[in-house]
Order: C-alpha cells, then structure tokens, then sequence
C-alpha cells in the first residue's frame, strides 16, 4: 500500500491506512462489483485516496468522490446574491438517489471545520440549510431508511483540529485530534477489525437486552430533567453493525458507543436539559433547555445560540418531535477523553442523546416491509433534519417503563444497570 504524498506528517500513516480498510470492511462492508460514491472535504484527500485504493481492492465497480471546500462555502456567503440562498443542487441529489437505487453504497468523510460560518448571517445560513435538506431528500430517504449499506468516518482537517485545540500549533493541533479519531475508531490496536468484531458483539448484547425488555416508554432524570419519551409502538434497538435492506450488514458510523430505537413522536411529555454543547453549522448551541407536550416541543431556551435553535425548530413540522432515543454510557472511550470534538459523530457517542426529526425505519420490527404511512401509525416522524443532542452524564439515571407501568433501572449515574 502507498501513503499519499500530501498526507500532513503529524498523522500516523499505518494508523491512517487502517481506518480506510475499516471503513471499507467494517463500515461498508462493500461487496464485489458494488459502486461507491464517497463525499469528503478537500483536506481529507489522503484518506479519501486510502478508501478509494481499498475499495478498488475489495472489488468495487466504480468509486465516485464529490469534494467539498471551505473557501468555495465561505465564496457563497460574501459573494452570491441573496437569491442563491434558496436553491440547491438538487440534480446531483437526484443523481445521488439513482446510484443508490441502482445498488451503489454510500460512504461519507467528514472533517469540515465546524465553525465555519460562525461569522456568516444565520438568516442565510438557516435557508440554504432547509434548500440543501429539501434537495437532498430523495437521497436522504435511502439512507434514513437503510436501504444500502453506508458509513461516515473522519479525517483531522486542520481547521476542525485548531477549533479542538486553538493554544497548540497547528501541526500539534492535527496530531493530537488524529490521535483521538484514531483510538475512538478503534484503530490504534493490532487488529482493528477483531477489535470490532467484539465491539459490536456488546452492542448487539445490550440491544437484545432491551429488546426483550419490551418498554413502553424510557424516564430520564437527573438535574434539570425529568423526561419521559414514549417509544414508538413495535420499536427495535439497534447498535454497532446492522443489516441494510440490501442484505449487506455494516456500521453506519465509525466511531459508535450507542445502542438506540425510534420514540413515539406524539408520547414525549416533560423537560430536559443538555449535558453538553451542540455544534451546529457555525453556531454553539449551549445549555438547551426544552419542555414537551404531547411529543411536541412548545418552549426551548439556550444561554447560547438560542436564536438558531429556534430556526431548526421551525424548518417543518416533525422539527418539533423526536426521531431517535441512544443510549451511550458515561464511561465511553469519547466522554473519558474529556474532549469536546464539536462534531455531532463523536460528541453523541460520548452521552446518552436524543435526536430531532426524521426517524429511522430500521428501527422497527419489520422496519424493512413498512410503508411511510405505517411507520407514522406506529409513532415514526417524519422531517428534512436529524439532529442529535447530549442530555446523559453521570449525574443522570434512566428508567425503562412497562405497559403496565413496572419500572426497570436501566442507567445508574450514566452507566448501565
């Protein structure tokens, strides 16, 4: 195998190596003679390399990588007119979903700087997100729905690393943000597919645990919360490596610590705090506090970022209610680092989270045969986002409630019962 010429030298290159042939092995599992379209941002060209270099030799048919770039994002915001706010490349959307349809697997980088339009118009920022999520749909939908076998993984764009680490020089700032990417994907051991193989062998335990517990609805409580969330009728716990609806099982996100199911979008009644910040396209989003009536959020306060949250809230009706409840323990490999990666893949891995918006189908027993009129019977919801938030720490337990109204200790101080 050779290593790319511009790969930055304070990333191991071995270490770099291994999670590309994770992310082909474990996170896509990717079949002979399967496409791939691959996504990443322009820094992360030395992995992107490594992934299309092992996809080729795991026997895919075609790889094709769009590239995002910072500069040319930022272009937009000072340059375009007004009107450019509200459009969105829906043909390649559109041309995303037919590869998708047609059996190629998806596999997405990121690594962008995550307060890259801190400093743009949020008004802006906020139309060209619900442009881009409205086009993106029909793409989204084979995702959400787990029609193929998909992964994301990430790469230490120096940007996104001086935002973890903005005392250190930037080659330190890369370093020691490859080095946590590295041992949160499980990549920094001798064999990192065994090492996942037995990692995802305790989420599977932990899911059939809950599963054969059958709850009607989980409680949350601890300091500034007191939540109960319904779970939605027929719900299925998943974690770690799942089957996708084209029989090929993989593990969507590389780092994963969760085990999670859909809630029942119309059954959520109290309030609850987060346990940590929410990064969101440029904005912090500090100290949520929401309150729910009949699965519906009618009250949120932020002490930061409060006016954006307000915007997601309002994209569209499901904004409101919930899509997804994971359950993460307090001593996960990301919440023990002690760092905040401003990045929702690796932050919701660190605490127990919930997620507003679009649900996930697979999250149903017999998620597979349902249609979207079934699953919204059943409790699904249905929206343009998906976004999760912290609200578990070791200052928070969690209860499973029967139909009968037993309850069944499930977190004790962050960890499981």
């Amino acid at each position: 195998m050779s290593y790319p010429a511009n790969s930055p030298s304070a990333v191991d290159p071995a270490k770099l190596d291994k999670l590309a042939e994770v992310a082909v092995r474990i996170g896509l599992q990717l079949q002979r003679g399967q496409d791939l379209v691959m996504t990443a941002p322009v820094a992360a060209l030395p992995l992107a390399r490594l992934i299309t270099q092992h996809a080729y030799m795991a026997g895919a048919g075609l790889v094709t990588a769009f590239y995002s770039d910072e500069e040319a994002t930022l272009a937009r915001y000072r340059h375009a007119p007004d009107e450019s706010f509200d459009r969105a490349s829906d043909w390649l959307y559109e041309g995303m979903a037919k590869a998708y349809a047609n059996g190629a697997a998806r596999l997405a980088i990121a690594g962008d700087n995550p307060m890259l339009l801190s400093g743009e118009d949020p008004g802006r920022v906020a139309r060209a997100n619900k442009a881009n999520s409205t086009a993106y749909k029909p793409a989204l939908e084979k995702i959400a729905n787990f029609d193929i076998n998909w992964n994301i993984v990430s790469y230490p764009n120096p940007s996104w690393a001086k935002q973890m680490f903005p005392d250190d020089p930037e080659e330190v700032a890369v370093a020691r943000l490859a080095d946590a990417i590295f041992a949160a994907s499980r990549v920094d051991v001798a064999d990192p597919v065994a090492a996942w193989e037995a990692h995802n062998a305790n989420l599977a335990k932990r899911s059939a645990w809950l599963n054969g517990q059958r709850f009607a609805a989980l409680r949350f409580t601890g300091p500034g919360t007191d939540l109960t969330v319904g779970l939605a009728d027929g719900h299925e716990w998943h974690g770690g490596a799942s089957t996708a609806k084209n029989g090929i099982t993989c593990n969507p996100n590389i780092p994963t610590e969760e085990v999670f199911t859909t809630p029942h979008a119309r059954r959520v009644e109290g309030h609850v705090s987060s346990t940590k910040p929410l990064s969101h396209q440029g904005t912090l989003i500090d100290d949520i506090r929401v309150r729910f009536e009949a699965g519906r959020i009618v009250e949120a306060k932020a002490s930061k970022g409060e006016a954006v949250l307000n915007k997601v809230l309002d994209t569209d009706e499901g904004a409101r209610r919930l899509g997804e409840v994971a359950l993460v323990p307090h001593s996960s490999p990301i919440s023990a680092s002690g760092l905040l990666f401003y990045n929702t893949l690796f932050d919701e891995n660190a605490a127990c989270h919930i997620a507003l918006g679009q649900c996930y189908s697979k999250c149903f027993l017999d998620g597979a045969t349902l249609t979207q009129d079934q699953i919204a019977a059943q409790g699904g919801n249905a929206s343009l986002i998906h976004i999760d938030w912290m609200i578990g720490s070791d200052r928070v337990d969690i209860d499973g409630v029967k139909p009968d109204g037993e309850r069944v200790p499930v977190m004790r101080g962050g960890e499981w019962a």
